[in-house]
């Protein structure tokens, strides 16, 4: 235990512990916010670099097993038809990831704070894009561009690539496939990227290894009890929930 405690206080372990598994769950039951809410939870209290190392192993664990949950056949089947996109995130991930160290850390609460608010709201207002087929290709480019920005400052892409695929109206079992190709390969982007940038390194990457089993343990109960909810209900609560924390992240980017 000693090897973590040298990072955070035994408190913040277990409250780190505690927001990745509601993260986890909500991500099992709803299939998305999970590094929202590990973002905007241990944001409140954990240092905004070292909540940026934290959630990564979880992702990408979690990320794959969303892609096997969806099956092969289907992502094989995402890979082909938005590669554009896919590429695109993954190669602003890796580059944005690199400017991370060089923000002070006021700026970070921002940088973690605004878009959770923006895009939950976005969600939340029902808001969907609408792009012709012929601007397609167009559209592919800038959306992916602001995702892997965003994905490598802030760790989450999530929202935009939802965005990007209500725009293009997909269907829900298929948005849900393409998700997990996309977040899959985005999280393995953001694991070389940090590794490169110096976030993740020999002392933060024990925390980020113990928020695994907590991830996966709450998307195992989220995958068993998620039926159980009202869908649109418990993802409403979320949104406001993340609202909110994102409004505290911004608070304390102004006050300090």
């Amino acid at each position: 235990m000693s090897l973590f405690t040298d990072i955070l206080p035994l408190g913040l372990i277990l409250f780190a512990c505690g927001v990745t598994l509601l993260g986890g769950f909500v991500k099992g039951a709803v299939g998305f916010a999970m590094p929202l809410i590990m973002i905007s939870g241990m944001g409140i209290l954990i240092d905004p670099k070292l909540v940026v190392a934290g959630i990564i192993f979880p992702i990408v664990v979690s990320n794959g097993w969303q892609v096997l949950h969806a099956g092969l056949g289907q992502a094989r089947e995402a890979v082909r038809d938005h590669w554009r996109y896919v590429l695109v995130v993954c190669v602003m991930i890796l580059i944005s990831a690199q400017f991370l160290t060089l923000i002070p850390t006021r700026v970070m609460f921002f940088i973690l704070g605004v878009p959770v608010v923006v895009l939950c709201a976005i969600q939340l207002l029902g808001w969907r894009p609408r792009i012709p087929a012929q601007r397609r290709r167009v559209f592919e480019w800038g959306a992916g561009f602001a995702a892997g920005t965003l994905g490598g400052l802030a760790g989450t892409w999530g929202p935009p690539t939802v965005l990007y695929l209500l725009a293009l109206n997909t269907p829900r079992a298929r948005q849900m496939a393409v998700q997990g190709v996309i977040y899959g390969a985005g999280s393995v982007m953001l694991l070389l990227g940090h590794l490169q940038s110096g976030v993740m390194n020999a002392q933060t990457w024990p925390l980020s290894a113990l928020l695994v089993p907590p991830a996966l343990a709450g998307m195992w109960l989220g995958f068993k009890l998620g039926d159980r909810f009202d869908q649109n209900r418990f993802r409403r609560m979320t949104l406001l929930v993340l609202i909110i924390a994102g409004a505290n992240l911004i608070r304390r980017g102004v006050m300090g």
